[in-house]
């Protein structure tokens, strides 16, 4: 029995939460928004598998969508370099699903077995986004596997690059958290051990004192040769290069805590600093661990491979054969179907093709190609099935040549943090006030205090919530920023984030939203012509009718007669008796001069002009607030692929002219990011497809802005949900916030310096003092960094 919802049916699709349109499907008291997410429902129902809507409200994926061609997995080359494992009776895989995103989910993936017998096990990796299914080969192929995951909603992501690229080891990450599990337990025993001295048990037998001192001497061992090792190769290879990072302090305090206690616990004159070496490494370590555990899910080094799809239909003598596209040769036949993309560069030989090259090129307009006519790797065919004939390998392709433009992979400057910045200073400070305590106690004639005070400014002013402040400052705002869908290569894009006094935009998929046109209608329709025009262009595949549907938003009521589609011209038919045309004025041989803007979709029922419907493109949601806010105190700029037609739309929003560029190539736009750069600007640029990918490159900042995060976005710092847009300015802010907060707790960490080195430099340091500080600066450091990144999260409108 499913469980009841407590949401507003009457406004919601019950399974992907879509608004409803005017009349929508209904099952089981059920509204749904299309026919796909009923038959999802009714396929889990079938399988009593309904606790799936239990656990989440609407947590379903839409499936307007249409069905894709699978059958490539049957060619037994292609599905072996899929698998993970496979012999005679069974196979693993390992498959990536985008629309992973709540516990429904995970409850759903691991029953598949419910749904198809010859599934073993499927075991979930949320935060990968990934499924790993055990079944029967000879039970199930693997087509059918993924054909039932797409059949409930759980489509996998296969291209090309799952096949030929070497999946990233997280060897790196597995040892770092090796090093400070170790460090924890050294750091634990250590404490333990050391009760007696924070007690001041004085009347302890003389042997347990020695005894408990040498454990500790022990414990450290590991910790230092081991956990801490990276700090003293860091420090040495920095130092080689005449560089002084955060490394070189952290380093020296280190071995002189280690130098120290040996000496102190095997003279018997006391307890050592082990207890501090052992937290100081191992908060060091989760410090380091939090910076560097970001996205796994996310790649943001592309290739073109994760464009293309895995394999392409082969026409030979035998008929179509799907190969895998490393196999495809020149002169090869090819068959691409309506929505598939172009996997070399090829001579038509059949069909019309309407080519969707905004991703390669910008421009929005589909191109339109005739036999015998050259069409460019990386374009979208609209509608309608195209045989071509290859003429260069997909190495060879304009895209791929595009993709490996040497220009656009030159080496941008590393990111400077506030810590790589202040770590210089630091050490040539901390390093004059031990050399000028222990030449003080030299002249004073005490050797013994000379060495006891430089060792002691050295292990007090380690700078441990120094190198701390900045990861779990990041850190939280990482996690604030990935709560609102904009997720970072890497913590130090926030600082730089900071900085930015310059934005670059793309126009097409960037600042306009894919998914949203306006339209007008000028002349005059009944409501029942409204259907008539609406049932008419459902059957057409071309962008315009797609959206004229969508805006129209009404059910399909009557079926089509004699219906004719001239591919990017115009549509005809007879709908209940009436005859209707649609389409270019030319098409429906009409004398008139179309308007300046959008495009226009021309109507004549039964031999009567009624009007025409004028498509605008839209702009994101929040654009207009998102620019003035921007524009008050940085320089806007914007490039575009496209033609010149939204120019005089876009001047109130970029008033100086000539910082708004059209027709610009990949080049174009690489060479203007530059001169922005060679005159002391900071760049951001904002964009979305393979033609912005030199831009990103070159930027200081590159964020590529895409409605599915888990689709192609080319190589960049930073991936923004286009959801989340029209929050950049709230982004910005919470970086620059971030940065005012890593600056505070500097200041904090200076304060617990200076309280430690008027100890120290008197050489009065004891290991209490020491073990008192350093923890206490620590928790009070994490402690503010996270509470006061949250509290500005708030004050932004991000939490």
């Amino acid at each position: 029995m499913l469980a009841q919802k407590t949401i507003a049916q009457e406004t919601q699709c019950y399974h992907c939460g879509d608004d409803l349109p005017k009349s929508p499907y209904t099952l089981d008291d059920k509204p749904f928004c299309c026919l796909g997410c009923q038959g999802v429902y009714q396929l889990l129902s079938r399988h009593d598998l309904g606790n799936y809507y239990a656990y989440n409200d609407v947590p379903g994926q839409t499936q307007k969508n249409g069905a894709q061609h699978f059958e490539y997995l049957d060619e037994a080359g292609i599905a072996a370099n899929l698998l993970d494992y496979s012999d005679e009776k069974i196979s693993v895989i390992t498959l990536y699903i985008p629309a992973i995103h709540c516990s429904s989910c995970i409850w759903l993936l691991e029953h598949l077995h419910k749904i198809k017998p010859g599934i073993l096990q499927s075991r979930i990796d949320f935060l990968k986004k990934q499924v790993v299914v055990t079944y029967k080969n000879k039970e199930l192929s693997l087509r059918q596997l993924v054909e039932t995951l797409s059949a409930i909603g759980y489509e996998p992501l296969i291209s090309l690059q799952d096949v030929v690229k070497k999946q990233k080891s997280d060897h790196s990450e597995r040892n770092l958290i090796t090093k400070i599990a170790v460090a924890g337990f050294c750091f634990g025993n250590v404490m333990l051990l050391s009760f007696p001295d924070y007690f001041g048990i004085t009347n302890l037998d003389q042997e347990f004192k020695s005894f408990f001192g040498w454990m500790n001497l022990a414990f450290s061992i590991p910790v230092v040769f081991y956990s801490g090792r990276d700090y003293f190769i860091s420090a040495w290879n920095n130092l080689k290069n005449g560089i002084l990072n955060l490394d070189f302090p952290l380093a020296l305090g280190i071995a002189v805590m280690f130098i120290r206690s040996i000496a102190e616990i095997g003279s018997n004159t006391g307890a050592g600093f082990v207890d501090t070496l052992c937290g100081l490494v191992f908060f060091l370590l989760v410090g380091k661990w939090m910076q560097q555990h970001t996205y796994h899910h996310l790649s943001f080094e592309r290739d073109y491979r994760s464009y293309f799809p895995v394999a392409v239909t082969l026409i030979g003598k035998d008929g179509e054969k799907p190969i895998p596209l490393n196999e495809l040769k020149v002169a090869d036949r090819i068959l691409i179907r309506s929505n598939e993309i172009i996997p070399a560069d090829a001579i038509l030989l059949k069909g019309d093709a309407e080519m969707d090259f905004s991703f390669v090129t910008g421009e929005s307009q589909p191109v339109k190609k005739v036999l015998g006519e050259v069409v460019y790797a990386g374009g979208r065919q609209l509608s309608g099935a195209l045989e071509l004939e290859v003429v260069k390998p997909v190495s060879q392709s304009y895209l791929t040549q595009l993709w490996n433009n040497e220009a656009f992979f030159g080496e941008k400057n590393r990111i400077r943090t506030f810590s790589d910045r202040a770590s210089k200073y630091f050490s040539i400070v901390l390093l004059s006030i031990a050399i000028g305590a222990a030449a003080f106690w030299m002249f004073k004639g005490d050797t013994g205090k000379a060495v006891a005070s430089f060792t002691a400014v050295l292990i007090i002013a380690c700078p441990c919530a120094l190198a701390l402040s900045s990861p779990f400052t990041l850190a939280a705002v990482l996690s604030i920023f990935d709560k609102n869908k904009f997720y970072l290569k890497n913590t130090a894009v926030i600082e730089e984030l900071a900085r930015i006094n310059t934005y670059v935009f793309d126009k097409t998929g960037t600042i306009t939203n894919p998914d949203v046109s306006g339209f007008t209608f000028e002349g005059s329709v009944t409501e029942e012509e409204k259907q008539l025009i609406n049932d008419l262009a459902r059957n057409s595949g071309h962008p315009l009718s797609r959206e004229l549907v969508k805006w129209l938003n009404r059910p399909a009521k009557y079926t089509v007669g004699k219906y004719m589609e001239k591919v990017g011209r115009g549509i005809t038919g007879t709908v209940n008796g009436n005859t209707l045309k649609l389409g270019s004025a030319s098409f429906l041989g009409l004398e008139m001069q179309q308007p300046a803007k959008g495009a226009v979709v021309h109507i004549i029922i039964n031999e009567q002009y009624r009007g025409f419907f004028c498509s605008e493109q839209q702009w994101r949601s929040g654009f207009k607030e998102l620019i003035f806010k921007l524009g008050k105190a940085a320089d806007l700029h914007l490039l575009s692929g496209d033609q010149d037609q939204d120019k005089q739309t876009l001047i109130p929003f970029f008033p100086r002219a000539q910082q708004m560029h059209f027709k610009q190539s990949p080049q174009n736009k690489l060479d203007y990011i530059v001169r922005l750069q060679s005159s002391g600007r900071k760049v951001l640029m904002f964009g979305d497809g393979l033609n912005d990918a030199g831009a990103l490159k070159q930027s200081d900042l590159g964020v590529a802005v895409t409605d599915n995060i888990n689709n192609f976005s080319p190589g960049c710092d930073a991936i923004l949900d286009g959801r989340s847009f029209y929050k950049i300015p709230q982004f910005i802010q919470q970086a620059k916030d971030a940065v005012k907060v890593i600056h505070m707790s500097f200041a904090i960490s200076l304060t617990y310096n200076a309280l430690g080195l008027y100890f120290a430099v008197q050489g009065m340091l004891s290991p209490l003092i020491a073990a008192v500080l350093m923890p206490i600066s620590t928790v009070t450091i994490i402690l503010f960094t996270s509470i006061a990144a949250r509290l500005y999260a708030k004050k932004n409108q991000l939490l």
